[in-house]
């Protein structure tokens, strides 16, 4: 069958614009996504400062040094790793060390693990899911009431985690060792948001909740948030590796896609069964045309589309089979003016670019139409 096929030469994001708000790992998350065909526009909402000089993981450092903690978690290996680098650069590393080999030592996932054994320890446990979640379980089954915990932090607050332990009666001590802050840029980011606003976006990828809130307080700086929500509520997918990531959105309104597993391959094969399955398909002319973010698949050919051309053939998808006016498809022309000649050059193009130019047809003195399948058109008459 055809939708079997369709885009497997391709990749299965080919024609989709995805968005990167990722400061860590973004060039990883992008290459998987370019290797499945999808366009990506990459503005890391947030910049990593190494906290190497910084006041407060000193102190963290020497308040576990001096009174060892009951259990160590941590959380993940560029934290870790920063964390020991830091503690050698001041002449501290073989104390903390000799504590750490003394506590219950928990790791996140297989990368904390690898940091922890390149430092020279053995973690105690690890969960299989690579989730807080699990990690917060283990620690409430057995019991924190009066216990010492030191959580290294990763850049974020890690919410209700905290909380959850000092509500069960442990003492936390967060070790703090590098936090996000701004880009020194923001140019890309404003150009992230511009491009979701006008829906130049299929999804918007999120790694972290610090990155989800940096945007969306980016975009009310801009007097944006509200054209950005609407446009994340229904036209751009947001797609966050896991529920934490998600909570500024959700805390929103906004409804995301999350994978099962929190990692980045996995949030890369979400976007691939999500994405194609919104694409507009039709049957017009003897051929399948599906309508994805900027290009076309006719019979299983990409087809790229300027931006002109992909507005009008929104428009005409709206109705499928029905005239559509000229002065409705120079509406939905972007700064097309009031020129209906803009209109005619545009869609001469379309149609160049589709490569079948009798998909859509000129009704003269009224306007176009995409030629929709006889077959087809008792099911698209009320679209």
């Amino acid at each position: 069958m055809y939708d079997e096929k369709q885009g497997s030469e391709h990749g299965p994001l080919a024609g989709f614009t995805v968005g990167v708000t990722a400061a860590r790992r973004a060039d990883e998350l992008g290459a998987l996504l370019q290797r499945r065909g999808a366009s990506v526009l990459h503005a890391p909402a947030l910049r990593i400062v190494p906290l190497a000089d910084d006041g407060e993981l000193l102190a963290a450092t020497k308040v576990i040094i001096d009174q060892a903690p009951d259990v160590v978690v941590a959380t993940t290996a560029i934290g870790f790793r920063g964390w020991i680098e830091a503690v050698e650069g001041w002449g501290l590393g073989e104390p903390l060390l000799g504590r750490l080999r003394g506590v219950e030592l928990l790791a996140r996932g297989p990368k904390v693990k690898g940091a922890i054994r390149a430092a020279g320890l053995t973690e105690d446990w690890s969960p299989s899911s690579e989730s807080m979640a699990e990690v917060l379980d283990r620690l409430l089954e057995e019991g924190v009431d009066g216990r010492r915990v030191a959580v290294q932090l990763h850049g974020e607050p890690l919410p209700g985690f905290v909380e959850a332990l000092r509500a069960g009666g442990a003492e936390v001590v967060p070790v703090p060792v590098y936090r996000w802050m701004p880009p020194e840029d923001i140019g890309p980011v404003d150009r992230l948001i511009d491009a979701a606003v006008s829906r130049g976006l299929d999804a918007l990828t999120f790694t972290s909740a610090p990155a989800a809130a940096s945007l969306l307080s980016r975009a009310e700086h801009r007097g944006l948030l509200g054209e950005l929500l609407a446009a994340l509520g229904h036209d751009v997918l947001p797609a966050c590796v896991g529920p934490v990531t998600a909570l500024p959105l959700q805390a929103r309104g906004i409804d995301t896609v999350q994978p099962e597993r929190f990692r980045l391959g996995p949030l890369v094969q979400l976007l691939c069964q999500e994405l194609p399955g919104r694409a507009r398909s039709l049957p017009v002319a003897g051929h399948r045309l599906e309508i994805r973010g900027h290009a076309v698949i006719v019979d299983g050919d990409l087809k790229p589309v300027p931006p002109a051309g992909m507005s009008l053939l929104r428009a005409l998808s709206r109705r499928p089979g029905w005239v559509v006016a000229r002065a409705e498809l120079l509406r939905a022309l972007p700064g097309a003016g009031r020129d209906e000649h803009a209109v005619e050059t545009a869609m001469a193009r379309l149609r160049t670019a589709l490569g079948a130019p009798k998909l859509i047809q000129t009704v003269v003195k009224r306007g176009y139409r995409l030629a929709l399948d006889p077959a087809a058109d008792a099911k698209y008459a009320d679209a």
